[in-house]
């Protein structure tokens, strides 16, 4: 099971201090495997964007106007967290819903 997040972030944390066999792929430091944003969009959609982040809040309207993907892949931060990949399934978030999926 990969969570991909940022090492700082107090939900990732928590995530893995409750998923020990998960490993943390830290997207600012590491980036993002080729096709995982991708099927991230097509699964959540404009959930996988951190709108309440100090990041979308620094960007100017142009650059929130790119497309989502691209945004991330160069602002990382603006990715929800975390994004779980166990299998070929992804979670997004670490709520209630999610711990229950992953037995959490």
């Amino acid at each position: 099971m990969k969570l991909y997040g940022i090492r700082t972030c107090d939900t990732c944390r928590k995530a893995l201090k409750m998923l020990p066999e998960a490993e943390l792929h830290d997207v600012r430091a590491e980036g993002f495997p080729p096709g995982l944003l991708d099927r991230a969009a097509a699964r959540f959609g404009k959930d996988l964007l951190n709108t309440r982040s100090t990041t979308w809040r620094a960007l100017g309207p142009t650059e929130r106007d790119r497309p989502m993907v691209d945004l991330i892949e160069s602002h990382p931060t603006l990715m929800k967290r975390p994004l779980i990949a166990a299998g070929e399934d992804l979670y997004l978030g670490w709520n209630e819903t999610t711990r229950q999926a992953l037995g959490a």
